[in-house]
């Protein structure tokens, strides 16, 4: 059977646990390595990753092509309008011919259904890079940088500051099958979808107050405000006027708490230049946890454990 990563909820504890565990001890076993150094088991040898964009991206692209390298494979890059996706093509189609061509695909689409219907008839993997609804990949590395420098995750609240977007929805998946609790302030208008609130169950709770979500958390996350798609630039910004993450905000978190951004970061506007350059923040160990995560992504879709 093919293994698909698309949502962390398809996941079982055992498997996203063992996905994180393989992504530490990888980063562990390569340390002091140049970054072209294929890893010692290379159980990606001889294979093909095809990545294709429909969305910009810095850390998705360059992250999942060292993540191949790493892995002993090589990759393939295509944006949507250099394919015949940007002429309209069905997906299924692409889905088929690439699967005769490639040994996986990593898309970062528009819609999260053109994914689904991908990996419905595709006969290799499919790993989801980003989508409207989740980004799974992103939260891998956040709960891997986490770990690092927390300790197990098990038991600690993380808050979520600002839009109940694709990669709150992410944080939603995972919180209930690694047991930490998620505590989410957003305006109103601008909160999770309520299949992923279902989905989180006792261990997500949604306020639209920042203080009484980051009381005593480990961890405070936020991301933009207006992602790439989003039509209502200047309604969002007044909504959200109140959700910066600065340093009074991270002040009723925990001592100790850390801060994480998946990046672009809008200074200035979800996260103050204190707060993201600060002691507390671990953006660009989150950054660079990208290629670790999906490197053990790859890894568990071909089947290494």
């Amino acid at each position: 059977m093919v293994r698909h990563f698309l949502d962390i909820h398809r996941l079982t504890p055992d498997q996203l646990r063992a996905i994180l565990d393989d992504a530490h001890a990888r980063k562990r076993a390569r340390k002091g390595w140049p970054l072209g150094r294929t890893d010692a088991d290379a159980p990606a040898k001889d294979r093909v990753l095809a990545m294709v964009f429909e969305k910009n991206s810095t850390r998705t692209r360059f992250s999942f092509d060292a993540a191949i390298r790493q892995l002993g494979g090589s990759s393939i890059i295509a944006t949507a309008s250099d394919m015949q996706l940007g002429r309209g093509e069905p997906v299924e189609d692409t889905a088929r011919v690439l699967s005769r061509m490639v040994d996986a695909v990593m898309i970062r689409a528009n819609r999260h259904e053109d994914v689904e219907n991908f990996a419905r008839v595709s006969t290799v993997p499919v790993i989801n890079g980003l989508t409207d609804r989740s980004h799974p990949c992103q939260i891998l590395a956040d709960l891997l940088t986490i770990e690092e420098h927390r300790g197990p995750i098990l038991g600690q609240k993380i808050a979520w500051v600002g839009d109940g977007n694709n990669v709150c929805a992410s944080f939603i998946h995972a919180a209930p099958l690694l047991g930490f609790k998620l505590a989410i302030a957003c305006p109103s208008d601008y909160h999770p979808d309520l299949r992923d609130l279902a989905r989180g169950g006792p261990a997500v709770t949604l306020t639209s107050e920042p203080d009484e979500a980051v009381a005593d958390a480990d961890v405070v996350v936020t991301d933009t405000w207006v992602s790439m798609g989003d039509a209502d630039y200047d309604a969002r910004l007044d909504a959200f006027e109140d959700y910066g993450v600065d340093e009074a905000l991270m002040e009723r978190a925990r001592p100790d708490a850390h801060f994480l951004h998946c990046l672009p970061a809008h200074r200035g506007e979800e996260v103050a230049d204190a707060v993201i350059d600060g002691l507390r923040s671990l953006v660009w160990d989150e950054a660079e946890n990208r290629i670790h995560a999906q490197k053990s992504v790859l890894a568990w879709c071909f089947g290494a454990f």
